[in-house]
Order: C-alpha cells, then sequence, then structure tokens
C-alpha cells in the first residue's frame, strides 16, 4: 500500500487534532527535506526501531539491452538500500 504526502498529513491530523493542519504539512516538509539532505550527503539515516535507510555505491559496468542485446555502459551509482527493524519485520509477518 503506497502512502503519500497529503495522506500522511491526514493520518497525523486525525491523531493529533491539537496541531493545526499547516504546521504538521510544514514538520511533513522539513522531514522529508532532512531525509532527502541526508541521503544527497551519502549518509545513512536511522529511526531506531522503524526503518533504515544506507546509499551504496554500485560499481561501473557491461549490461546488457534485451532488445537488441547490445552491450551498454552503465557508470557507477548509487542506490539506496532500505532495511526495516526486526521490531517491524516481526509485526509484519506475523500471523493473524
Amino acid at each position: 500500500m503506497a502512502t503519500n504526502k497529503s495522506e500522511i498529513i491526514n493520518i497525523l491530523a486525525k491523531n493529533y487534532p491539537n496541531f493545526l493542519k499547516r504546521d504538521l504539512k510544514k514538520i511533513v516538509e522539513i522531514f522529508i527535506s532532512e531525509l532527502r539532505n541526508s541521503l544527497k550527503r551519502h549518509e545513512r539515516v536511522e529511526l531506531r526501531d522503524v526503518f533504515s535507510l544506507e546509499p551504496r555505491l554500485k560499481k561501473a559496468r557491461y549490461a546488457r539491452n534485451p532488445k537488441n542485446n547490445e552491450k551498454v555502459y552503465v557508470d557507477e551509482k548509487y542506490s539506496i538500500n532500505f532495511k526495516s527493524s526486526k521490531m517491524w519485520s516481526k509485526k509484519i509477518n506475523e500471523e493473524k
């Protein structure tokens, strides 16, 4: 289930009725921008007992174009490695 920013803000507004919606929107914007900036600086981001995000460098390599079977050079690039915490993994995978 994908969730977008407006849904997150609506859920927070429902759970915290004392906060104004515009303040919650600012909080979510700041959180996302800090997360993005940290990953751009190639720093590891960790929310204890929830998840961690880590940028990893993929080496340059030759790949194959499946359409015409040509070799294509792919530069090195960063990808984001997501890892959920043990607690969240247990909650997600527990049987009801």
